[in-house]
């Protein structure tokens, strides 16, 4: 027999959908991330790994490569904007695996490049 859950009262919770600011920016993430301590070590994932990541954090399932660097440097601290070299990876990852598809914005649509999705 299952063990019925009762929720406990006034315990303080994190929303899922509040985008903490990065450390180094005064912008907002441009969508939720892991919610909890973000350590500075490098993280286990592949490059695709957290591309893919960040596209299915994004509420359209769609991301610019800005938003994807940000939400990289934003969840996982280890990767700071101001250094390139992964970000070339970033967009190396990108444009060269299968998984990832380039989706041109509307006619009039504001903004820069194009979209990337799963």
């Amino acid at each position: 027999m299952a063990a019925i859950v009762t929720p406990q009262k006034n315990v303080k919770s994190i929303p899922p959908t509040s985008s903490p600011y990065h450390p180094d920016q005064a912008t907002p993430a441009p969508f939720p991330v892991p919610i909890g301590p973000r350590p500075s070590t490098k993280p286990a994932w592949s490059y695709a790994a957290l591309i893919g990541q960040s596209i299915n954090a994004a509420p359209s399932k769609r991301a610019s490569l800005s938003q994807i660097y940000n939400w990289i440097s934003t969840a996982y601290p280890f990767y700071k904007r101001s250094e390139a070299g992964w970000q070339n990876s970033i967009r190396h990852n990108l444009s060269l695996n299968e998984c990832f598809v380039k989706i041109k914005r509307e006619e009039g649509e504001k903004g820069k490049g194009c979209w990337w999705g799963i």
